[in-house]
């Protein structure tokens, strides 16, 4: 067992003296549970630290490892540059997790870096360890916007590289939980936010990692927590590892989480397979909704799943509904995989002779044609989720209080510029929110005047 322990800690800069100047005092509970979790580290001593923080260098579809051997890092944008740390890396270990990403065609590696300064996520969980412990080398990891998942596969390489290397190390996941908690605090009030933390902090505390990967993004989201994927990551790192818990805090003082946990491995334990469990739960749920699913979405699976494997478009089959070969409509196909989107193409009307061959060009435009995805690949197939919006007719509205975010999509046109967005989002709450994305997607500026509205219905096939 490489790793011996873990833990969960918060970043905030008043936590710091020099920072906080007395408001420190406020989260001296905070404070008193990191110092336990530096002690903790400094009983086990371990020769590297691996660290993940959300506030390193971070990409969308990347992991991003710091390079090089060393790096400095300070609190100077905080008002105390004399707060500064100086860190060694273990290029070993860098080294070769990122062989072992390269290896697996996993996302993952040095490449990007953009600001080798330590950020405040890595310098201040550093500052309380250092009180305790010093003699370590550092491999400081990214998070990225792929899925939950990933983040747990990443983790498991850590937990793969420290073994092969025989390295005693000691994961450290910095995150604060929602920063949504107080009307009072410095992002505001959201329902969500007291409920991710309750629900962060049960998880946490009792070890049930599984359930880390069954957090809707819609939570975390509208919660505004910064620390979810990285507490991913080192369930990854603990991924068939028995642990002794403790919870040792939580509080919201200026409105926003910071919780502290940790984790000493005491034992493997192969039951503790979280990922595994869930991939199994994935594909069950998966299978349930191909046996349940309609003429519209097997359609689309069926297109997408023949293209992607044998390169050529499939044949319409013979036995599809009267509605779906006799209907012109404009199509959206949607595809969801672990819990995100995936990609999303349609037709805002009618270009296909029927309703049928839209979804047919759709389901393989969807998979290869967004522009915010890398195409679908073969391995993926079995785990996408899809959807089908077949749209009504779209009429022109004179303001938007004749939208609805659950009942209409809605367009927005100027000159030759169309955005459109449909209903029934997650994530999107108001009417406000629906006409700002669909602006953004048409490239139509928020201060713009002289927009058309139009407003759409859509039957909605899972």
């Amino acid at each position: 067992m490489a790793f011996t322990g873990a833990v969960m800690v918060p970043h905030p800069p008043v936590l710091i003296p020099e920072v906080g100047r007395g408001e420190e005092q406020k989260i001296s509970e905070t404070a008193a549970a990191y110092l336990q979790a530096a002690e903790m580290i400094r009983e086990m001593k371990p020769e590297t630290i691996v660290l993940s923080s959300p506030h390193s260098i971070m990409y969308s579809d990347y992991f991003h490892i710091s390079p090089g051997s060393s790096a400095h890092g300070s609190l100077s944008q905080f008002g105390a540059g004399e707060v500064c740390k100086n860190v060694t890396y273990d290029t070993e270990f860098v080294d070769l997790l990122c062989r072992h990403a390269q290896e697996r065609d996993f996302p993952a590696g040095t490449m990007g870096e953009r600001n080798p300064e330590l950020d405040h996520g890595t310098m201040i969980p550093l500052y309380f360890i250092d009180k305790k412990y010093t003699d370590y080398k550092l491999v400081r990891i990214g998070l990225s916007g792929l899925s939950l998942a990933d983040h747990y596969r990443l983790g498991q390489m850590i937990a793969q590289t420290a073994q092969e290397l025989g390295r005693r190390a000691v994961y450290v996941a910095s995150g604060d939980l929602s920063h949504k908690l107080k009307e009072d605090g410095p992002y505001g009030f959201d329902d969500n936010g007291p409920e991710y933390d309750r629900k962060i902090m049960e998880v946490m505390g009792k070890g049930a990692f599984d359930q880390l990967l069954d957090f809707p993004e819609t939570l975390c989201e509208k919660a505004a927590e910064c620390g979810h994927r990285s507490f991913v990551m080192m369930a990854g790192v603990l991924d068939r590892s028995a642990v002794d818990i403790r919870k040792l805090s939580h509080q919201d003082t200026f409105g926003v989480g910071y919780g502290v946990c940790t984790y000493r491995v005491t034992a493997p334990d192969p039951e503790r397979n979280f990922l595994d469990r869930w991939m199994e739960r994935q594909k069950k749920a998966c299978e349930e909704r191909k046996a349940a699913e309609d003429a519209y979405v097997r359609l689309a699976r069926k297109s997408l799943e023949t293209y992607i494997c044998t390169g050529k478009k499939l044949r319409l089959p013979e036995d599809l509904p009267a509605e779906m070969m006799k209907k012109r409509a404009g199509v959206f196909v949607s595809l969801h995989r672990e819990g995100r989107l995936r990609g999303c193409i349609g037709t805002i009307a009618p270009v296909q002779e029927n309703i049928a061959m839209e979804i047919l060009e759709n389901a393989v435009s969807a998979a290869t044609d967004d522009p915010r995805f890398d195409p679908v690949r073969a391995e993926e197939l079995g785990s996408l989720e899809y959807s089908v919006d077949v749209l009504g007719e779209t009429e022109k509205i004179s303001s938007k209080e004749e939208l609805d975010v659950i009942r209409y999509g809605v367009i927005v046109t100027k000159g030759s510029r169309r955005g459109l967005l449909l209903p029934r989002l997650d994530g999107v709450d108001s009417v406000q929110q629906q006409i700002s994305i669909a602006r953004k997607k048409a490239g139509i500026g928020e201060d713009e005047d002289g927009v058309l509205l139009e407003r759409f219905e859509v039957v909605r096939h899972f």
